[in-house]
């Protein structure tokens, strides 16, 4: 246990039936179409920051306390990271990161020799599988800032081999209409689709709506979701509601789909999330995501004697 031990201490814990409809009016939804059960609010929690890594700074909103995991969806970081602090040599198992920069650049490294930066506006989507050993350091002055999101994997999929894909900013499909854009990193948005393969059914929305623009994205009736918002304040499912400002996450309800309006005068930046639920059971040791406890106890054990996707372990340190 004690090679866990010091490992964990440095450890990343880190995860419609209708068309799109935009409007420039901040309090009329211009749409024939009816959309029969919006998604609502059902719960709304403030990120709190909290010491991370290597003297990182993450806000965490799922994976904390009052919002343990959210189907399919383990965790959710906006961090904040700065030389010499960082997220140096740790392991995963059983899900996928999705690392989404938005200030700055952050450089990763593996024990199976992938190694690369991404910068403001570039994702990676990295199945961990059956199991990666990786690095993610700052690679410039300054703090560097992104959203970390952890997506489970179903018990057919945990032990598949390792896998990156990454995007480039200026690769990431993009749309803009009425006032409102989108960078649809997975999924799909006013009828552009992103080329990301999730093998978790999911979405990953990136909105920017200025002063009184409004939308409503259609979501997958069967899906759970959530908003992260990032930047500004707005108003989310119902127009009585009161604007949400930023930091927050919004768990929402079943439904077709959600509105959003920005009645403030500043813009309004947020994520939208979301994914097919597993319906799984969920056991989790910090970077060990499996289904039963022995599997977790195998997981620890193919880690410490650094056998059965680990083997790398034994010789591999980041530079």
């Amino acid at each position: 246990m004690s090679l866990l031990r010091s490992t964990n201490t440095r450890i990343y814990r880190h995860l419609t039936k209708s068309l799109p409809v935009f409007s420039s009016s901040k309090f009329v939804m211009t749409t024939a179409v009816e959309f029969s059960e919006p998604r609502l609010v059902t719960k709304k929690l403030l990120a709190k920051s909290q010491g991370e890594g290597d003297g990182a700074v993450v806000r965490r909103s799922i994976g904390r306390p009052e919002l343990k995991s959210f189907d399919p969806f383990l965790m959710l970081d906006e961090f904040t990271v700065s030389p010499p602090a960082g997220f140096p040599d740790h392991p995963h198992r059983g899900f996928e990161t999705v690392t989404y920069m938005l200030e700055g650049a952050v450089t990763h490294q593996d024990f199976n020799g992938h190694k690369g930066t991404i910068r403001a506006g570039d994702v990676q989507w990295m199945t961990a599988g059956r199991g990666i050993i990786h690095s993610e350091m700052p690679a410039g002055p300054g703090a560097q800032k992104g959203l970390q999101l952890w997506v489970n994997l179903s018990s057919k999929d945990k032990m598949v081999e390792p896998n990156y894909q990454e995007l480039l900013k200026e690769d990431i499909q993009s749309a803009e209409r009425d006032g409102v854009k989108v960078n649809i990193i997975a999924g799909e948005s006013m009828g552009v689709k992103s080329p990301v393969f999730t093998r978790t059914p999911s979405m990953f929305l990136d909105f920017t709506l200025t002063p009184g623009a409004q939308m409503h994205q259609p979501i997958p009736e069967s899906w759970n979701s959530f908003v992260y918002v990032l930047e500004g304040e707005g108003v989310f499912g119902s127009m009585d509601s009161s604007p949400i400002s930023a930091h927050h996450v919004l768990v929402l309800s079943n439904g077709d789909g959600l509105s959003v309006w920005n009645n403030g005068s500043k813009p309004l930046r947020f994520v939208l999330i979301g994914g097919q639920p597993l319906n799984e059971p969920v056991v989790q040791y910090g970077p060990f995501v499996m289904n039963t406890q022995a599997e977790i106890k195998q997981a620890l054990q193919d880690y410490q004697h650094c056998q059965n996707g680990f083997e790398m372990a034994k010789y591999w340190r980041s530079q």
